[in-house]
């Protein structure tokens, strides 16, 4: 059974960073794309970026140059590293495995003063 299980999220300031983490099971992080999702209040769910299978990755023009997305195979855990955020960037986030249409529960971060 495939699961995914974010977390890391919280209160941060604006300009703070934060680094959510996506630990898989029942499949292996490095053999196919994961994606991280956001979705803010009354907004739609709004893919962040994601990495592939290769470690080719893509970011949203909103967070490119902020945000940052990489994995550990050994761990079997995709990261989120987010700097420079700002009050916008809050939000519930989520990874999503694609080939298997499978969510994890969400973390939610709020970027505020």
């Amino acid at each position: 059974q495939v699961q995914l299980v974010e977390s890391g999220g919280g209160l941060v300031q604006p300009g703070g960073s934060l680094r959510l983490s996506c630990a898989a099971s029942g499949m292996i992080v490095g053999s196919t794309r994961l994606d991280w999702y956001r979705q803010a209040p009354g907004e739609q769910r709004e893919l962040v970026g994601f990495i592939s299978s290769g470690g080719t990755t893509y970011y949203a023009d909103s967070v490119k140059g902020r945000f940052t997305i990489s994995r550990d195979n050994a761990k079997n855990t995709v990261f989120l590293q987010m700097n420079s955020l700002k009050p916008e960037d809050t939000a519930v986030y989520y990874c999503r495995a694609p080939v298997y249409n499978i969510w994890g529960q969400g973390t939610q971060v709020t970027v505020s003063s």
